[in-house]
């Protein structure tokens, strides 16, 4: 079978590939450029984001690696297309006081659709299309599921949940089944990176002003109320359940509730203000089931970090899915996303729209 493996230069996409090879398929590793249009930005010291200026030694690095794997290496020019559909719903989201996830916009948009198709059309050809992501695929009925890692620790089936069911019948992930530390030791026996090799831990690392495009902008921070406790510089410079950096003293600490791109405010409470029973999202994208039927029992992640809460949640008459969280949850964040399990599956996930 003919593998396209997408490749970021780190551990997991080069042990991937080089498992691949090593089961007998016929292996190309791929990597997209997407930082030329960004290419006067400075590339922070030490920086290890996978959006970040000047990546020729990246590039030059993953060509070895698939040297060394005996596999040949393209690279695709996408800096147009991740402007278009990652950094302006990017720069969108924060201007309306939403908080976008460009890992997971990107990863449905652009690394599993964009480039895939971009792939085929430029005359690559291939079978399937693999990462080193850390989720498994499963089908039953008809239907693909994401399903979570073995290794929960480095689980990432919450990145990819909106893959469509076409992204999911031609995607590998061959690090599914592995712990991080299998991976890492046939990272090291290879001789592929460093022992201690840094990891992308983040979409950016520099300023996001930079990447807005926008100059600071004052406005107010006020209580739910409306009475003013200080100054900010832009809204885009804060997030929902932030309780650092505020700059303002009061009998305790305080946190950041919501953000109105309307009046310019950022809106502070206690932490009691930041508890939601609630959460309302749209934008779905179905898993291993094609819709709800009734009320029924699930576990729901509304970030990345933490564990699964377990909720009741149903389908909206509009497609959108509420979910009512048994134990109340913390600065569930417009513009982030709301990921429903059952046991290790997917069933579907949306844009969070409302908390309450």
């Amino acid at each position: 079978m003919k593998v396209l493996v997408g490749m970021s230069g780190g551990i997991d996409s080069s042990v991937a590939a080089y498992l691949l090879k090593q089961q007998g398929h016929e292996v190309m590793g791929v990597t997209m450029t997407i930082w030329n249009k960004r290419s006067h930005l400075e590339r922070p010291l030490g920086s290890t984001s996978c959006f970040a200026p000047d990546k020729s030694e990246d590039i030059k690095a993953i060509k070895r690696i698939c040297e060394k794997i005996g596999i040949e290496h393209q690279v695709l020019e996408l800096s147009d297309l991740f402007e278009e559909v990652v950094l302006a719903n990017f720069k969108n989201e924060y201007m309306d006081g939403r908080t976008p996830n460009p890992c997971i916009w990107c990863n449905a948009k652009i690394k599993f659709g964009a480039m895939v198709d971009y792939a085929l059309q430029s005359g690559l050809a291939f079978d399937k299309f693999a990462t080193g992501h850390y989720a498994r695929i499963t089908e039953e009925n008809g239907r693909f599921s994401l399903t979570k890692a073995v290794d929960l620790k480095k689980d990432q089936s919450y990145f990819l949940y909106r893959l469509s069911q076409e992204q999911l019948a031609r995607t590998l992930f061959p690090l599914g089944e592995m712990t991080k530390a299998e991976v890492r030791a046939i990272d090291v026996a290879q001789g592929f990176h460093k022992v201690y090799q840094e990891e992308s831990q983040d979409f950016y690392d520099g300023d996001y002003t930079d990447l807005l495009e926008i100059s600071n902008k004052k406005g107010n921070i006020v209580t739910k109320d409306g009475t003013v406790l200080g100054e900010h510089e832009g809204i885009w410079h804060y997030t929902i359940g932030q309780r650092k950096g505020l700059g303002i003293a009061a009998e305790r600490p305080l946190y950041v509730l919501s953000l109105r791109s309307e009046t310019n405010e950022v809106v502070v409470g206690f932490v009691e203000d930041t508890l939601q029973s609630t959460v309302h999202a749209g934008d779905v994208v179905w898993g291993r089931v094609s819709s709800l039927e009734g009320e029924i029992r699930v576990q729901a992640k509304i970030r990345s970090t933490g564990y699964p809460t377990q909720a009741l949640a149903h389908q909206n008459e509009d497609g959108s899915i509420t979910a009512v969280f048994q134990d109340e949850v913390k600065a569930a964040t417009v513009g982030q996303s709301l990921v429903l399990y059952q046991g290790e599956h997917i069933l579907c996930g949306g844009i969070i729209e409302q908390a309450w």
